[in-house]
């Protein structure tokens, strides 16, 4: 069994939903001792942009957007921002909240390639 896990997330600003249950599932891989890896593509870079987290909030019973991408990281997760849908947003790295890089698809490619799961969101 790998002691990988990774959480793929292509929705945030137009559905905070899918953005707030792939944190949830991360945060919960890293709490059964996996690390732990967020791919954030498309739409899903929002997720890991200063002042765009903020804005999303699905309400009770999850924890606001931003509180789960802080505790994730805070924990050890690793959040990877795909760098094509950051140019194609005119996103830079600048702006990416404390704990996320920009990558290209080569390095989920490369934590995939070891056997770990892979979920989407």
């Amino acid at each position: 069994m790998s002691n990988t896990f990774c959480v793929t997330i292509t929705e945030s600003k137009t559905n905070g939903d899918k953005a707030t249950v792939g944190f949830v599932v991360a945060n919960a891989a890293l709490g059964s001792d996996k690390d732990t890896l967020v791919f954030l593509s498309a739409d899903g870079i929002w997720a890991a942009v200063e002042g765009e987290v903020d804005k999303i909030d699905e309400g009770q019973p999850f924890a606001p957007l931003k509180e789960l991408v802080q505790k994730f990281v805070a924990n050890g997760g690793k959040i990877l921002v795909c760098s094509p849908c950051m140019k194609k947003r005119g996103v830079t790295e600048d702006r990416l909240v404390e704990g996320a890089s920009p990558a290209g698809g080569a390095a989920l490619v490369e934590w995939l390639s070891n056997g770990s799961p892979c979920v989407g969101y």
